[in-house]
Formats: structure tokens, sequence, C-alpha cells
């Protein structure tokens, strides 16, 4: 496994540009709380990387909030719309964003209105190299 690779605002453009999200899987959240630490909110995905499907761990530390609501009717695993910004001191990951306007960037509401998102001061991520093929027999 790489190491992860600590994401700047900055960043978050380019970023964005390399990976889509959208069309992309949700393949697991893992919420960890360790002893002492705050919490730290890690996002499993299948995203695009040049057309080509790629795994990426994405992990905020420093959690304030989050929010992870199954509702009937609501795509499960398959990630409609994505957004990451940086608001206030806080990155923000929403997996079910909704359309904006051309040009509109996501305000505070935007994130939180979402059901499936998390607010943290850092943002690592790092791509999960694919599994060998079993031997040929």
């Amino acid at each position: 496994m790489s190491d992860p690779t600590r994401l700047a605002p900055h960043d978050l453009v380019a970023f964005t540009r390399r990976f889509r999200l959208s069309g992309g899987r949700l393949r697991r959240v893992r919420l960890r709380t360790p002893r002492g630490k705050a919490v730290a909110v890690e996002l499993h995905v299948t995203a695009s990387e040049g057309g080509n499907p790629v795994r990426l761990v994405l992990r905020l530390e420093g959690v304030e909030e989050y929010r992870f609501q199954m509702r009937p009717g609501q795509p499960k695993v398959r990630i409609a719309d994505a957004r990451i910004g940086y608001l206030n001191g806080l990155f923000f990951v929403n997996l079910d964003a909704w359309g904006l306007e051309p040009g509109e960037q996501p305000k505070l509401h935007d994130y939180r209105g979402s059901e499936a998102y998390a607010g943290g001061r850092e943002l690592f991520w790092h791509a999960v190299p694919p599994k060998a093929p079993p031997p040929a027999a």
C-alpha cells in the first residue's frame, strides 16, 4: 500500500480533475476513534482516472462533523455526484452532491444538506494497488 498523500486546499482542483468520483462506487465507510484522538473517517471508493477504474482511500482526520444516512430510493453504492471542498478551515467530502449551476461553487449548506458527507481538518488519500491475478494452473 502506498503512503497517504496529504491534500492541501490548493490541490483540490487538480485532484478532482485527476480522479472522477462521480459514477464511481462507495466500497466502505470506516469511522476510526483512536483513544485520545479525534475521529477519522475513511472512505473507500472506486473512482475513474483517465477512464480507468482506480480504488482510492480518502481519509479525513480531525473530523468535526459527519452524516452517513440511507434513505429509500437513494443509490446505496453508486456515487451519482460528489464534491470535495475546503470551507471555514475544514475539508468536506460529499458523496451525494446535488447538481450546481455552471460556475457555481458549493457552499457550506450544500455539504451539510447531504446524506453522505464528512468534514475534517486534514484530508489524505492513497491509491490501492490492484490485486495480482491468481497464478495459472
